[in-house]
């Protein structure tokens, strides 16, 4: 059973909390293949793999239904609703795995939210293991309670006081995100897979209009739980005409907290 007051008490004290079997064996093995052909659907998309973000899956719903059928997981969005409110949003929705033999982006310390207020998070992250993480293959480095650090800790500090993510495939690290933290290194001869998912408050703009990259889907077959977390109950009109339809028949339909 999840309790709330728990996992709230360490998002705001520590910064984090790890979460274990969150993910069915089943679903990992159908997302970890639906994320290399997604993958290859990227690296098609810059002509090679000599970009910034190769490896990185920039938007994971726009590609397969089962990146969109993670939302029908309670085990993954009652963390989210209970910090952020059951009305809160996709921010960003990427891959992150990491190369055999090498690092990539990530392995530079930093926070993927800039603003601090303080008592008051506006950006979750949780990243979600498809392979077990280990020292090994580049377990993911970040500093317990750090998160009202404005300024990056120094690399000899961060190191001697940070933590490393070793846990199983199906776990989530849910984290503020403004802690600080860092890739490691993949030692081994296989990538390392997971996905990241970003949720912010409702009020707030998305890094992608994920309703508008999503455009070609048919997102019929999707239940409204899922829809409302990607964005699609949170459309600001785009016209008159959109503003004044009948309120069942409105874009912005998300409810306000």
């Amino acid at each position: 059973m999840f309790d709330k007051n728990k996992f709230v008490e360490e998002l705001n004290t520590q910064g984090y909390s790890i979460v274990p079997n969150v993910l069915s064996e089943e679903f990992i093995t159908k997302a970890k293949a639906a994320l290399l052909d997604a993958m290859s659907k990227e690296e098609e998309y810059h002509h090679g793999k000599n970009y910034a973000d190769y490896g990185m899956v920039l938007l994971c719903s726009m590609y397969d239904k089962v990146f969109v059928e993670l939302f029908y997981n309670q085990n993954l969005l009652d963390p989210f609703n209970a910090v952020l409110g059951e009305g809160c949003i996709v921010y960003a929705y990427t891959s992150s795995s990491m190369p055999p033999s090498t690092s990539n982006y990530s392995k530079r310390i930093h926070t993927d939210c800039p603003r601090i207020i303080p008592n008051y998070i506006t950006n979750m992250g949780a990243t979600i293991l498809l392979d077990d993480f280990t020292e090994e293959n580049g377990a993911t480095w970040f500093l317990p309670n750090s998160q009202t650090l404005s300024e990056p800790p120094t690399e000899e500090y961060f190191y001697a006081h940070a933590k490393r993510l070793i846990a199983k495939a199906g776990s989530v690290w849910f984290f503020n995100a403004r802690i600080w933290h860092a890739g490691g290194i993949n030692n081994s001869s296989a990538w390392r897979h997971a996905l990241t998912i970003n949720m912010v408050r409702p009020w707030m703009k998305q890094r992608i209009d994920i309703p508008r990259a999503m455009n070609s889907m048919d997102v019929s077959q999707f239940s409204e739980k899922a829809l409302q977390k990607l964005g699609f109950l949170a459309q600001v009109p785009a016209s008159y005409e959109e503003y004044y339809v009948p309120f069942e028949d409105r874009k912005f339909k998300q409810k306000t907290e």
